[in-house]
């Protein structure tokens, strides 16, 4: 970097030895890493076979074990330094006391109950405890709903029976827990149906991964409309972000890339509902944003232009998208690159001390100290004007130019969030909400049709959204598979992931 480039503002400049420093410490690991995996392959290509010690560099170790006691004596003893302190934070943590216990009681024979020396029974004085956490794996039974008839012992008519408890899947052998346990293998744990069914073969029962996705098809099916419900409260949100993520989709004429989309609700509408349509076209999020009013926090994804056009949707930027192309431009235009990670650095020291204020108390604290640094103040340049003339310098193809051509096209909806409290500077709420879809398709690969990606759009919603609350999904699933079907549908907006929770600790 030219001493021209040099930012004359303190602040920045820590930025810009914070963004430097980061850049040779992560340079530095990926050479240590290439270094060794080098010296791998050469020892692989040019190496002795077997890892053998020359003999001659044992009598150096002989000799210096030899000479280590006389240099010891010969050593002036080390003054005394006072013990550390005790570090706060580690250890073993102590366990849940909400855990069942076993007492296990562990006595000594009767001959040592009697003293040795007057032969008088020894007087318990106590007890020493120590604890150990057990693990039983889980079981799978049978419940037997018996249900007595009733008749008239003389005309031996007028027959009465109780009415057949409800079930999860018509006409199906699975228990609420059981569904909700497959359910949240699949989806919350990422365990394909496959290893599923070899795991349930091994506690003796016998069920194959068709009659498993069955069940996910046919409980998916039930659940919709609880999922529609959350639906329309995120679509009541101020703010929603929303992102999308690749995945592969088994289709009769052969193998397609299909979608996820995430919508995650504001703090009024807690929710997080998923979708899935069998292509990016627009046409997927514009139907599921039908009606919406408010701000739609996103990428730079052209599909969502044709909403923002109607002025009923706002859009809102995302600044990780746009630090990202600068980071991966580091390697061919470092003091450019730099340069603006170190603004943006900047920016985020500012939300960090945001996170802890009110919305209008935020909005304030961004005009006060982000807006100079986007659009700069007095002598001081800031980043709209940097942006402007790298722009007539940097080539249009190159990192570095698309990386700038990237922040001034989104320029308006990149600092559309220093105008509104309840705007957050990036989209990291809904990429977060797509890691688990990202995770489990590392182990399930793909789904078998369309039906499956709308099916998993239900469960993950119902999941992901538990999860939000702090909630069990396991245990919410077993709760709710049951409810939603003898409920009235009145009693809708009652398992509802945050009502379900408030009822359960009241």
């Amino acid at each position: 970097m030219k001493p021209a480039d040099l930012p004359t503002d303190v602040t920045q400049c820590h930025a810009l030895i914070e963004e430097l420093s980061a850049t040779v410490e992560e340079q530095q690991r990926v050479t240590a890493r290439l270094r060794q995996q080098v010296e791998v392959l050469l020892k692989r290509l040019y190496g002795p076979r077997a890892e053998r010690i020359d003999p001659a560099q044992l009598v150096l170790f002989g000799e210096a074990m030899a000479a280590a006691p006389e240099q010891e004596e010969e050593a002036p003893p080390e003054p005394e330094t006072p013990a550390p302190a005790a570090k706060k934070g580690h250890g073993r943590k102590p366990l849940p006391k909400d855990l069942p216990r076993q007492r296990i009681v562990h006595d000594v024979a009767d001959e040592e109950k009697v003293c040795p020396e007057c032969g008088a029974a020894k007087k318990r004085i106590g007890e020493e405890v120590s604890e150990q956490l057990e693990y039983v794996p889980a079981s799978v039974f049978i419940l037997e709903h018996v249900r007595p008839k009733y008749a008239c012992p003389c005309c031996q008519e007028h027959v009465s029976v109780a009415d057949k408890p409800a079930k999860v899947i018509d006409k199906g052998v699975p228990g609420p827990g059981l569904v909700a346990h497959v359910l949240t293998s699949k989806y919350c744990d990422h365990l394909p149906l496959y290893r599923q069914e070899s795991m349930l073969a091994r506690h003796g029962v016998a069920l194959s991964r068709k009659t498993l996705c069955g069940w996910v098809m046919a409980t998916a099916a039930r659940l919709e409309p609880l999922v529609e419900a959350m639906k329309r409260e995120v679509l009541a949100s101020a703010v929603i972000h929303t992102d999308d993520t690749p995945v592969r989709v088994r289709g009769d004429d052969g193998p397609f890339t299909g979608r996820f989309w995430v919508y995650v609700g504001d703090r009024a509408h807690p929710y997080t509902v998923y979708d899935y349509t069998p292509s990016r076209r627009r046409d997927g999020p514009a139907a599921f944003l039908d009606g919406y009013k408010g701000y739609l926090q996103a990428d730079a994804f052209g599909g969502y232009d044709g909403i923002y056009a109607s002025g009923d949707v706002v859009e809102v930027a995302c600044w990780v998208h746009a630090r990202r192309k600068f980071h991966d431009a580091r390697s061919t235009d470092s003091a450019r690159a730099h340069r603006m990670l170190a603004w943006i650095r900047q920016l985020y020291d500012v939300e960090k001390d945001a996170r802890k204020l009110d919305a209008e108390q935020r909005r304030a604290l961004r005009q006060q100290r982000s807006k100079p640094v986007l659009e700069g103040d007095g002598d001081r340049e800031g980043i709209e004007q940097w942006l402007i003339e790298q722009q007539a310098l940097a080539l249009p193809k190159s990192p570095i130019g698309e990386a700038v051509n990237y922040a001034l096209n989104n320029w308006t909806a990149l600092t559309r969030y220093l105008d509104d409290g309840i705007l957050a500077i990036d989209n990291n709420a809904a990429e977060q909400a797509l890691r688990g879809i990202a995770i489990g398709r590392k182990n399930w690969l793909f789904l078998g049709s369309d039906r499956g990606g709308r099916a998993a759009a239900v469960h993950f919603t119902l999941i992901q959204s538990a999860k939000r609350h702090g909630i069990d999904p396991f245990a919410y699933l077993r709760h709710i598979l049951l409810r939603i079907t003898t409920d009235p549908p009145a009693n809708l907006r009652d398992l509802l992931p945050d009502r379900w929770k408030a009822a359960l600790e009241s």
